[in-house]
């Protein structure tokens, strides 16, 4: 953890400075539609790993839960003939509260007593431990794991992800953009974009998180699917998580 710290700090300095000094404007003046629709393809993609193969440990949780999440967000919504916004803004925690109940009752009735391990994590709803394992009030503090350690391996090898999670996070703002309605982001916000993110970096590597700061892609799908692109929204989640990261 010393050694992550140590390289989070350093390799934040690196996002940093190709924000804040125009460096990263100069890169991305070279982008087009061309070159910025593969890096938005590939921000997608690497995350499919995170999709249909954890859908499959489980695909009597699974399968439901997407096939739900279709029908409330393409066909529910214009229930009655005109557009439900219900269903499209919340057909995501709509289909999770029924299906997280489903589990639940397949839990309670004994559905996974006599399977392997692996299935009942996948499956039960009783396996996280996360209430049992956790303080009821944690306040993060800076170096909390001792002084960062700083190795020149991590440092380097914490600098290339940064710059490959810089490239991804541009096709992403794009992307967001692009599903807000919005123009596409000037270079000027791009740059000041990369210079706050590493600005997050730099407070995760004082605070001891495990990794650095990134853009979510799987946000960004999210807001395709809801159609929510307030910044209120974004604010009040960040409320959200301060709160219970403490508590």
């Amino acid at each position: 953890m010393r050694a992550i710290q140590g390289a989070l700090i350093i390799s934040s300095l690196f996002n940093i400075i190709i924000g804040y000094s125009k460096a990263w404007a100069y890169i991305t003046s070279f982008l087009t539609p061309v070159s910025i629709i593969p890096i938005i393809c590939l921000g997608g993609l690497i995350k499919f790993r995170s999709g249909f193969p954890k859908l499959g440990e489980c695909i009597e949780i699974g399968l439901p839960m997407l096939i739900l999440l279709v029908i409330f967000q393409k066909y529910m919504k214009f229930i009655g003939g005109r557009k439900n916004a219900i269903f499209e803004k919340f057909g995501v925690l709509i289909s999770v509260g029924i299906v997280w109940a489903f589990a639940a009752l397949l839990t309670v009735s004994g559905a996974y007593n006599n399977v392997g391990e692996q299935t009942k994590f996948s499956c039960r709803v009783d396996r996280s431990n996360l209430m049992s394992s956790s303080r009821w009030i944690r306040i993060p503090y800076p170096f909390q794991w001792g002084a960062p350690i700083f190795k020149a391996s991590s440092i380097f090898g914490m600098i290339v992800a940064a710059l490959v999670s810089t490239s991804e996070s541009t096709g992403t703002y794009v992307a967001a953009a692009r599903f807000s309605g919005a123009r596409p982001p000037p270079v000027n916000v791009l740059t000041r974009s990369v210079g706050v993110q590493g600005l997050g970096m730099l407070f995760d590597g004082l605070f001891g998180a495990v990794v650095g700061t990134d853009v979510s892609v799987e946000n960004v799908g999210l807001q395709g699917l809801t159609g929510v692109g307030n910044r209120r929204v974004v604010q009040i989640s960040t409320v959200f998580m301060i709160f219970f990261s403490i508590f």
